[in-house]
C-alpha cells in the first residue's frame, strides 16, 4: 500500500506544529496534501535522513542540491509558502529540540527515523563549502570568491546573458536585461560624474563589465581588481576584443593591496558583501585612502534588516554553505556609519530593491531555458544551489527581506568644496 505521502506529512505538522502549505509526493507514488498546490517531491528515504540530522534549512538545501527533494510547479510558490515555516521562523536543530519536548512530537520524530530507513547520517553533497576558522583573510577570501565565481565562464554567459553583469539591473519603462544592466552601468558613471582623462578604480570588476562601459562611453582610464583567475581572464579578453587595452588594466588583485592612487573614483558594485562587519571600517578607510581629494565612491550593496539583537545576526546556513562562503549583510546604516567614520561624506543614498527581483527572475528564467546545457557545464548540483539561491532571493527582495542600496560618497577636501552640484541628483 502506497502510504508514505499521507504519513510523511502527519509527522512533519506534528513535528513543526503547522498544517504543510504544500502538497507532498513520496517516492512510492503517493500523495497528501492540497490538491491544487505546488507539490514536494521526496524521491527517496536519504531526504528523511537529511532533514532528521540536519533538521532546518540546511537539510532542506542538501537534500534539494543532491537531487533527493524536488519541486513539481511553481518554485517561487513553494518558497514563498515555506517561508514562513521554515525560513522566517528560524528553524533549526535548538528549535526542533524544543519541539520534541511534546511526548507526541517526539513520537513523531521517531516514526520519521522509522520511515527513513538506515539511522546513518549521509554525507552532505560535494558543492557544501566547510566554514574557515578565520574569516577574511587574503586567503580565505580568495578561496570563497573562487568558489563561487570559478565555476565557468559558460556558466555565467547561459545565466547572465550577454551583458555579463552580476548584480542589480536598473529598469527603466520595461526593455531587456542587457538594456536594464547598460543602464545600471551608465547609472553608476553619471553618479560618480565620470570625465576623459580621469582614473576609475573599479573594485570586484567581475568579467569587465563596468570597466569597459567607462571607458569607451565616458573616456576614463580605469583599473579593475578580482580575486578571480577565471573573471580576470574573461575580462581581459572582452577588454582587448574593444580595443581598449590602453585604457583598462585588469588586475588579479586583493583590494587591500591595492596602493597605486589617487584615483578620481571608485566603483564598488556587489563587492563589499565580502568583506565581513568586522572588516568593513578597514575596507572604508582604505577605499578613502586611495581617492583623491573630491573623489567619489559608489557603493552598490546589499543589505538585511536591522535587528533589534544586533548580536544574534546569523548569516544564512545555506548562502554560506553553498553560495557566497564568508558573505555578511549588514544593515544600510551601518554601511553609512562605517563610511563616515572612515573620513567620507555621504552624499546620496538610493535603494533600488525591487529592481534586484526584477533581475533575479530573470536570471532564473535563463537557467531554467538552458536547464540541461548550464547542468552539463557546472555540474546538476551547483545548477540547483543556483536556482534555488537566486528564486529564494528574488523573494527576499520583494517581500522586503532584504534590500540594495547605492551609496555615492566623496573625500571631501578640508576646504569643504565637494564638487558636488547643488543640486544633487543631476544624473536623472
Amino acid at each position: 500500500m502506497a502510504d508514505v505521502a499521507p504519513r510523511l506529512k502527519s509527522l512533519l505538522e506534528q513535528v513543526l506544529g503547522a498544517e504543510l502549505p504544500v502538497r507532498i509526493r513520496a517516492w512510492d507514488g503517493s500523495e497528501a496534501g492540497p490538491p491544487d498546490a505546488p507539490a514536494l517531491v521526496v524521491r527517496n528515504r536519504r531526504a528523511l535522513r537529511r532533514l532528521l540530522f540536519k533538521p532546518g534549512e540546511l537539510g532542506l538545501a542538501r537534500a534539494w542540491v543532491a537531487g533527493d527533494l524536488e519541486v513539481e510547479g511553481d518554485l517561487y510558490a513553494v518558497l514563498d509558502r515555506m517561508a514562513g515555516l521554515v525560513w522566517e521562523r528560524g528553524e533549526d536543530a535548538r528549535t526542533l529540540r524544543q519541539a520534541l519536548a511534546d511526548p507526541e512530537a517526539r513520537a513523531a520524530a521517531a516514526a520519521l527515523v522509522r520511515l527513513g530507513g538506515l539511522p546513518l547520517p549521509p554525507a552532505p553533497p560535494p558543492e557544501e563549502v566547510r566554514r574557515p576558522g578565520h574569516l577574511h583573510t587574503r586567503r580565505t577570501d580568495r578561496r570563497a570568491i573562487s568558489h563561487h565565481y570559478d565555476v565557468g565562464n559558460d556558466f555565467y554567459e547561459l545565466v547572465l546573458g550577454p551583458s555579463m553583469v552580476y548584480s542589480c539591473a536598473y529598469w527603466q519603462d520595461g526593455g531587456t536585461l542587457e538594456d536594464a544592466q547598460r543602464d545600471k552601468l551608465e547609472l553608476v558613471c553619471r553618479k560618480l560624474a565620470l570625465r576623459p582623462g580621469q582614473w576609475l578604480l573599479d573594485v570586484g570588476c567581475g568579467w569587465g563589465s563596468m570597466a569597459i562601459h567607462a571607458a569607451r562611453e565616458h573616456g576614463v582610464s580605469v583599473v579593475g581588481i578580482t580575486l578571480s583567475q577565471e573573471q580576470a581572464a574573461y575580462a581581459r579578453k572582452r577588454v582587448a576584443d574593444e580595443g581598449l587595452t590602453d585604457r583598462v588594466e585588469i588586475r588579479v588583485q586583493d583590494y587591500r593591496d591595492v596602493t597605486d592612487g589617487p584615483y578620481d573614483a571608485i566603483s564598488s558594485i556587489g563587492m563589499a558583501e565580502h568583506v565581513g562587519a568586522e572588516r568593513y571600517l578597514e575596507y572604508a578607510r582604505h577605499l578613502h585612502g586611495l581617492l583623491a581629494p573630491g573623489g567619489r565612491l559608489l557603493n552598490h550593496q546589499i543589505a538585511r534588516r536591522p535587528q533589534s539583537d544586533e548580536g544574534s545576526y546569523r548569516v544564512d546556513p545555506f548562502i554560506d554553505a553553498y553560495v557566497f562562503p564568508d558573505g555578511e549583510l549588514q544593515p544600510v546604516g551601518a554601511t553609512v556609519a562605517a563610511l563616515e567614520r572612515a573620513g567620507f561624506e555621504v552624499r546620496d543614498l538610493e535603494s533600488i530593491r525591487e529592481h534586484y527581483g526584477l533581475t533575479l527572475r530573470r536570471w532564473v528564467a535563463n537557467l531554467e531555458e538552458h536547464w540541461e546545457h548550464a547542468a552539463r557545464l557546472a555540474g546538476a548540483g551547483r545548477a540547483r544551489v543556483w536556482r534555488l539561491y537566486m528564486a529564494a532571493s528574488a523573494l527576499a527582495f520583494e517581500h522586503h527581506r532584504i534590500g540594495v542600496n547605492q551609496v555615492l560618497a566623496v573625500r571631501t577636501p578640508a576646504s569643504g568644496a565637494s564638487g558636488m552640484p547643488l543640486r544633487s541628483r543631476t544624473w536623472n
